[in-house]
């Protein structure tokens, strides 16, 4: 999601500073949806893969056992970007099976033409809104597992009310995960680290979240979330990458 974020960011501040100066007025959703221009392959993979990989917000609440013609836990990704370590993961992990959710078309097509190229079965994508997906077609209690790597920061203060990991969201997949289920979250910004952290505190305080960090915070990044370019470029350069993993408990 890093790659994605980095290049949409500045639309979403444009705008809201837009807003804020009563020069547009509309809707505020939790994304702005740009349809970018799509490559020839990206184009390509959308045309073979969508039939069998797409899903869309008007199929309603979806049975997952047919979805992927299987019984096995499912994980879904929010905010996939260009589906590079979405891929890899279903790709090392068969046995489950993975949705993403994305509004960024290119990004989708981009998923796709990757899955097509490493051959991955065990994934679905949507292109749509992530809060009227889980609203509208994910079933309570269906998840094994949520991850939302490197969302958009807002990183000014007073766009902070924007950012996705707020507590009405978190109580949202909590609802969606199974007894037992894991929130995964990244972020290379610490001061998005410090509000991930609140949230998610306040939320345990609640006894619905048990923190998996054994210093009560954090946790090294786990082995099954790739290494993106970005990050490896980041490590370079000294910066952070912060990971919190949360069990639903009740």
């Amino acid at each position: 999601m890093a790659e994605q974020d980095r290049t949409h960011g500045d639309t979403q501040e444009n705008l809201a500073n837009a807003q804020e100066q009563g020069r547009y007025i509309r809707k505020v959703r939790s994304f702005v949806k740009r349809e970018g221009r799509l490559t020839k392959g990206q184009a390509g993979a959308l045309e073979r893969c969508w039939p069998s990989m797409g899903l869309t917000h008007e199929m309603g609440l979806l049975d997952l056992d047919k979805v992927f013609a299987r019984q096995a836990d499912t994980i879904v990704e929010i905010g996939f970007g260009m589906g590079h370590s979405l891929v890899e993961m279903a790709a090392a992990a068969p046995a489950k099976n993975f949705i993403g959710i994305e509004v960024h078309r290119p990004g989708v097509g981009a998923c796709l033409m990757e899955a097509e190229v490493q051959q991955v079965e065990n994934l679905r994508v949507f292109e749509h809104d992530a809060v009227e997906v889980l609203n509208d077609c994910i079933a309570d209690q269906s998840l094994a597992g949520v991850q939302v790597f490197f969302p958009d920061p807002w990183h000014k203060k007073r766009h902070h009310k924007r950012r996705l990991i707020q507590p009405e969201f978190v109580e949202l997949l909590r609802q969606k995960l199974a007894i037992g289920g894991i929130l995964h979250l990244a972020t290379d910004w610490e001061n998005y680290a410090e509000h991930m952290l609140e949230v998610m505190q306040a939320a345990e305080a609640q006894g619905n979240w048990q923190n998996l960090s054994a210093s009560n915070d954090y946790i090294p990044r786990p082995e099954e979330r790739p290494l993106t370019k970005f990050e490896r470029r980041g490590e370079r350069l000294g910066h952070g990458v912060w990971d919190l993993k949360f069990r639903r408990v009740k």
